[in-house]
């Protein structure tokens, strides 16, 4: 009979507990288990979008190769539109200019590579379109948005062929002390073993001027 008042004062106390608090307890049950679900159905739409994008991009780099540019720029649309968010939306603009540049459409080209430098999700993405949309932009003579492009941040890693458009830029300005020190900055900046060095210190050698005179 102890052993049954004992058992009912436990009961009773844990019926008055979760009368107390047992409806808060489920409202941040509920909470957690809906955090999960969503992060759960958000890593699973992640995974769908990326497994999707990859298949596009395949179908975008074989047009490439065979040089259907007509077929890659709607892929590549196709991609910036419904899967910005990955990093194939970043692949394919860069793979949609250089067609559109082997194709003569620098319009299309200025545009892909415009897309990357403004959405990019990756730095290393962004500097390699900003190096790239400089050359079309110094191709066409707008010497001062090629400037503009190549006065953002850019990684460690792209400093010297960074430097190094903004020599070719400024030269082609007439600014040949600016191009000078620009390209004797990319040479700096650039690893010893990077094969890009010969070809700068061919340009600095043409405009009177070498490594050693940086120093």
């Amino acid at each position: 009979m102890a052993y049954d008042l004992e058992e009912q004062e436990q009961l009773d106390t844990i019926k008055a507990w979760w009368a107390k608090h047992g409806n808060l307890l489920t409202w941040a049950l509920i909470a957690v288990l809906a955090i999960y679900a969503a992060w759960s159905g958000w890593n699973l739409y992640r995974r769908n979008q990326s497994l999707q994008a990859s298949q596009l991009y395949e179908e975008l780099q074989n047009a490439a190769t065979a040089k259907n540019h007509a077929k890659v720029m709607p892929v590549a649309n196709v991609i910036q539109d419904k899967f910005s968010g990955t990093s194939y939306a970043q692949m394919a603009a860069l793979v949609a200019a250089k067609s559109a540049f082997d194709a003569n459409d620098m319009a299309a080209a200025k545009s892909e590579l415009q897309w990357v430098v403004e959405h990019h999700r990756d730095a290393e993405y962004g500097a390699i379109a900003a190096i790239r949309l400089a050359g079309i932009e110094l191709d066409a003579k707008d010497y001062d948005a090629a400037l503009k492009t190549l006065s953002g941040n850019f990684p460690a890693q792209f400093a010297g062929a960074v430097a190094d458009r903004r020599g070719d830029v400024l030269f082609a300005q007439n600014k040949t002390a600016e191009a000078r020190s620009a390209y004797q900055e990319a040479l700096e900046k650039m690893e010893p073993k990077d094969p890009g060095r010969q070809l700068i210190q061919l340009k600095l050698d043409a405009i009177g001027g070498n490594a050693k005179a940086a120093a």
